[in-house]
């Protein structure tokens, strides 16, 4: 049976770990609210510079940029961000599921991987999947120069013929309860004709020469946009 002493060492063990976690809890919520910030800081203007694009497509040829070829799909590039870390409830395992589900659908070799995150890459790399580049360790000093070195593998991958389409997969947040799984095209870029409103613009530039400065732009801000995303859902 335990003494008085022995009582008292454990309030006083108990307390200490109290102030840690207390601590903990306070770097997150810090952590927490940046990342919502930035992350709606891109929101606005991912969808907006999207829009531009969308209403641009229609009226300029395809062949004037390599970005913009729609090819037969013979082989896919995904990319699949996950965490650095697991004790985030069904964070990574939602992500691997879903991209397992959509691989299904390929022959083994003709998938090439870009896994963001060290879960993700260790779990198709002890798989045997041709994984191109991995990324991690990087998180907690996002900012837009990684979705630009991100953005120009997986963009060169697609502009050398290597896939003719590029699919992400993340965690979209919601709330803070609630994150969603998203599967996009990166590339080809392509759109609904009708999603694309006719707007009475005058555009200087030319069409093709914005269309030509905005669709690289869009990709990063594109990567850039999802690795918020991931990041405020984890």
């Amino acid at each position: 049976m335990a003494n008085l002493k022995d009582i008292r060492d454990r309030i006083n063990s108990v307390k200490s770990i109290q102030q840690v976690t207390k601590a903990m809890k306070m770097v997150a919520a810090v952590k927490m609210r940046r990342a919502l910030e930035r992350m709606e800081q891109a929101r606005p203007y991912a969808d907006r510079l999207q829009d531009v694009i969308i209403s641009l497509l229609p009226d300029v040829d395809r062949t004037l940029l390599s970005l913009l070829d729609v090819r037969e799909v013979k082989r896919t590039a995904f990319v699949i961000i996950s965490s650095d870390r697991g004790l985030a409830g069904s964070f990574n395992s939602n992500i691997i599921k879903t991209a397992e589900s959509e691989m299904q659908s390929y022959e083994y070799d003709q998938l090439d991987l870009f896994c963001i995150g060290k879960k993700g890459c260790d779990y198709f790399r002890r798989r045997d999947y041709n994984i191109v580049e991995e990324h991690a360790d990087f998180w907690n000093d996002l900012d837009f120069e990684h979705s630009i070195k991100i953005g120009n593998g997986v963009i060169s991958h697609f502009t050398s013929g290597f896939v003719d389409r590029i699919q992400v997969i993340y965690n979209n947040f919601k709330n803070m309860a609630v994150q969603e799984i998203r599967s996009r095209t990166l590339l080809p870029i392509e759109f609904d004709e009708g999603s694309a409103k006719p707007v009475d613009r005058i555009y200087e530039p030319s069409k093709e020469e914005l269309v030509r400065s905005l669709i690289p732009l869009h990709l990063n801000v594109f990567i850039w946009r999802v690795l918020l995303e991931s990041y405020a859902s984890e």
